[in-house]
């Protein structure tokens, strides 16, 4: 921790993720108000704004990923942040929802490229020993940013409408572009490691296949990236379907959706906080404890509702918070731990290929949670997806032994073969 604190590069990369995402939220909220409320716009027309900054990120995550291996990480990130805070200014002069729809998806594919090159940065700037807490460390920017974003922007949206808004979230990234120039550029370590590559016969397809292959190789990535994307996908069935399951309650607080949001947002921080002082854990039984947890908390929603219990105020904020801290020991541990296994020059490939798993799931899941509340109800949804989260996780528990023994083996055939070579 006090090495952390002592790195100037990477303080300066945490302090640039905390001013762009609080403008991300900032900007959320107003895109969905400026649509939402003052162009009456469809609920249809509404879910395609996230889905425009979700498809590129799918679509483009592997060759994002390879692109941020490539090249500069730190020319990425500035690029990225800058092309981004002029598509926010358009948005000040947007008059039709096709313009939105156009930035946006044009935003996803600068984000796609941001994400891997600034883990992968990360992954230059960090001790190996350190990186747990840095990890815990990101994951509480993140639910920080996400607690104090959309109470800033309700408060500016009310006040000031949505323009202000907008020259807000763009000067955070024009903020965020500046911190990055300070940022070292490429680390001595990682280019001594680089050097190792010829860069000249390297193809984008070749260096996509092996971010895929070295994901193949380690059994505990490839069992967490599956642990996580399918979780995520059953989780979104019934998080896009919240606001739905709050119309149930005859005697809902207009402001609940608002409670359950922050709360689990300080779920998140505290769960962050709490790995940051427990660094010596095992990633993937953190894992499945966090997927039960989420799996439980959703249950008990859908239960309380059911019966339409009374002071939802109380009980479902209180849910909503365990929500969020299962929530950062399913993602946190993971993201450690991909970052722990991967070698520097790898980094770009292996999570842009993590970063498309996962926001595919966020794409389905939703649609898929929409059609089942339509066809089942929002309750039944709650309760099939609360069942499969928590058989995820017993499945998990079951085969976890096999898993990491394959770890091991997998471990020891590797050693042996470089002692091989060496003689």
């Amino acid at each position: 921790m006090n090495g952390l604190m002592k790195n100037k590069g990477y303080l300066i990369l945490m302090l640039a993720q905390a001013i762009s995402s609080i403008g991300d939220w900032l900007s959320i909220v107003a895109i969905i108000t400026l649509v939402g409320l003052k162009w009456n716009a469809s609920p249809m027309e509404v879910s395609f704004i996230i889905l425009c900054l979700a498809i590129p990120m799918a679509l483009l995550g592997p060759v994002a990923g390879t692109v941020a291996d490539r090249f500069s990480r730190k020319t990425l990130m500035i690029t990225s942040d800058l092309v981004r805070a002029g598509l926010i200014l358009v948005l000040t002069a947007a008059d039709t929802i096709w313009v939105v729809y156009i930035c946006l998806f044009t935003i996803g594919v600068f984000s796609a490229v941001f994400i891997p090159a600034k883990n992968g940065k990360l992954k230059e700037l960090i001790a190996h020993d350190d990186m747990k807490v840095a990890m815990s460390i990101t994951s509480m920017i993140d639910s920080g940013t996400k607690v104090m974003g959309p109470l800033m922007s309700g408060v500016l949206v009310t006040a000031f409408s949505t323009k202000p808004v907008f020259y807000i979230d763009s000067a955070t990234f024009f903020i965020s572009a500046l911190l990055i120039l300070f940022l070292p550029g490429v680390v001595q370590s990682f280019e001594k490691e680089n050097g190792n590559e010829d860069r000249t016969d390297s193809s984008f397809k070749k260096e996509f296949l092996a971010g895929l292959t070295f994901i193949k190789s380690k059994t505990n990535i490839l069992a967490g990236m599956f642990l996580l994307g399918f979780s995520l996908l059953i989780l979104q069935l019934s998080d896009s379907q919240i606001i739905v399951l709050i119309r149930e309650l005859t005697a809902a607080s207009p402001d609940l959706f608002g409670y359950l949001v922050t709360s689990s947002g300080i779920g998140m921080f505290l769960s962050g906080l709490l790995l940051t002082k427990k660094s010596n854990y095992n990633a993937f039984t953190l894992m499945l404890i966090g997927v039960c947890g989420i799996g439980l908390s959703f249950g008990i929603i859908a239960v309380l509702t059911h019966f339409d219990v009374r002071f939802s105020i109380i009980w479902g904020p209180l849910l909503g918070l365990f929500a969020g801290f299962s929530a950062s020991l399913v993602f946190v541990p993971f993201q450690a731990s991909v970052q722990i296994e991967t070698p520097v020059n790898m980094t770009g490939r292996v999570f842009g290929v993590i970063n498309s798993v996962t926001t595919t799931a966020t794409i389905i899941g939703p649609l898929l949670g929409g059609w089942l509340s339509t066809i089942l109800g929002v309750v039944p949804t709650f309760m099939i997806t609360a069942s499969l989260l928590v058989l995820v996780s017993l499945i998990g528990f079951f085969t976890k032994s096999k898993i990491e023994r394959s770890k091991k083996d997998v471990s020891e055939s590797q050693r042996g073969t470089h002692k091989a070579t060496s003689g």
